[in-house]
């Protein structure tokens, strides 16, 4: 039985259409459709299939990423596969594990997938490093400005006003104005 498998990643306004249309053409009897992150591995519908999985099955995917986004993954589940007797294709790299040949070739897309990933991370690292080095840092803005946190110091430290009145006016938490003599108050030890 060709058993199909489609996932897109949660929260993206992504549709598996394109992927049940392709499993649905490559004769998939049955489709376990999803969205969840392909990082991840306490995905239902993955789990219901390596458990429905019979010998002689085999799973579809549209795509290799749609299965898994790591080797170390990848590998996981395709053992499970391979303990449950059946076999792995995927459409789009061609790759068909009842093969060889198709075993060598997935190896080694899952090589390459691997590769990629760790090379955007060192991109993503290095850019992170260049903005450091300009000045620059990630995450979000800060909601007060370094005048208004003086001014919720100064208020706080003279009395005039309370935490919770400031963060009203400031439109900001209680635990933020806490926050924020904790860390004058820190700052102060320091110097």
């Amino acid at each position: 039985m060709l058993i199909g498998y489609a996932r897109v990643s949660k929260g993206d306004d992504q549709s598996t259409s394109a992927q049940l249309r392709a499993l649905k053409e490559a004769g998939c009897e049955r489709v376990f459709e999803e969205a969840a992150s392909g990082g991840r591995w306490d995905r239902p519908e993955l789990l219901r299939m390596v458990d429905h999985l019979r010998p002689g099955d085999v799973v579809v995917v549209w795509k290799l990423d749609r299965l898994s986004r790591s080797l170390k993954d990848l590998i996981h589940i395709l053992e499970k596969v391979e303990g449950a007797g059946a076999g792995f294709r995927s459409l789009t790299e061609a790759i068909d594990t009842t093969t060889p040949a198709g075993r060598m070739m997935m190896q080694m897309v899952g090589a390459f997938a691997e590769f990629e990933r760790a090379m955007i991370r060192e991109r993503t690292s290095a850019g992170l490093a260049a903005a450091r080095a300009e000045g620059r840092v990630g995450g979000r803005r800060r909601k007060l400005t370094p005048g208004q946190q003086a001014d919720i110091l100064e208020n706080l430290e003279s009395g005039r006003r309370t935490a919770a009145q400031l963060a009203r006016l400031y439109n900001v938490s209680e635990a933020m104005i806490s926050r924020l003599r904790a860390e004058a108050r820190g700052r102060g030890r320091e110097e």
